[in-house]
């Protein structure tokens, strides 16, 4: 026997059974997350020098709409800060402020919170979570590797997960991307969308996601089924969720996340809109039964 090493049984497993995190986070299944595109902050192109303060306050108008809407929960977002810089590119001014605003949103509302910092600033992201209270993160790519917008992007699972675990923030769950949009996967086109979604599983992720190809475009429900069908984490569909879609959504999805199909004109540039929010709230209700 090892010394220090006692009472292993044949049922000792290297990998810790998981729970579901969706049921954990929002206390059901069928989720639905809004997510707050923040104005630009300190540091990206479009900054124009307003004060901080004025950028946690539309966050955290954004915020109390949605939850005045139904939601379920919500994911602080850098979008504003377009185009985005990749992870060794970010500033700790990025950081600072996303902490300081998803500490806003968290306390404005009480609802569940994530963070998703662009581009695919896993380590950045859990520094946020950890500082804010946070719940779960947003990672656009885990494992493997992609070209997006903003060029070679690699999956930053191993360094992210030493992060968090050096953090004491085991809590906060991974929700990973498989083929994530805005990007070509042409390096992995050997792998089919069953290993991928394997491949995010593997490496720990909590919870994986399926997109369409741009912001606000729908996945597809083939893709949403090989997914569902290949991992026994919760399945979310990140973009394109719509009044007309999401029932069908719904059959295979634990939880959508959504942005443009509320907003006023279905920008996700623009504000929430409380009447397309009713709209899909609507339609949210009559698919869950």
């Amino acid at each position: 026997m090892i010394a220090g090493v006692a009472n292993l049984s044949e049922n000792t497993s290297v990998f810790r059974v998981k729970d579901n995190a969706i049921v954990r986070l929002f206390g059901r299944k069928k989720a639905v997350i809004g997510v707050i595109h923040s104005l630009p902050l300190p540091g990206s192109p479009h900054y124009d020098g307003q004060s901080v303060q004025e950028i946690y306050r539309f966050a955290c108008d954004e915020a109390k709409r949605y939850q005045d809407g139904g939601m379920d929960g919500l994911i602080v977002e850098n979008h504003g800060d377009i185009p985005f810089a990749k992870p060794d590119e970010l500033g700790p001014e990025t950081a600072a402020v996303m902490a300081v605003m998803a500490d806003h949103v968290r306390r404005e509302t009480g609802l569940p919170i994530g963070i998703n910092v662009l581009a695919n600033g896993a380590v950045y992201g859990l520094a946020v979570a950890k500082a804010a209270e946070a719940d779960f993160v947003r990672v656009n790519q885990w494992a493997n590797a992609y070209v997006a917008n903003e060029g070679f992007m690699e999956g930053k699972a191993g360094a992210a997960s030493r992060y968090r675990s050096w953090l004491r923030a085991r809590a906060v769950a991974i929700f990973a991307d498989v083929h994530v949009k805005h990007g070509a996967h042409a390096i992995v086109a050997d792998r089919p969308l069953e290993e991928l979604t394997r491949d995010a599983a593997f490496f720990d992720a909590d919870a994986v996601i399926v997109t369409g190809q741009r912001t606000g475009d729908s996945a597809r429900l083939d893709d949403l089924a090989t997914v569902r069908g290949s991992t026994t984490l919760p399945v979310l569909v990140g973009s394109g969720v719509n009044p007309s879609n999401v029932g069908a959504i719904f059959d295979y999805a634990d939880a959508v996340i959504v942005a443009s199909a509320c907003k006023y004109e279905g920008g996700w540039w623009n504000m929430v809109d409380p009447a397309r929010l009713k709209l899909f709230m609507d339609a949210v209700h009559g698919a869950r039964g």
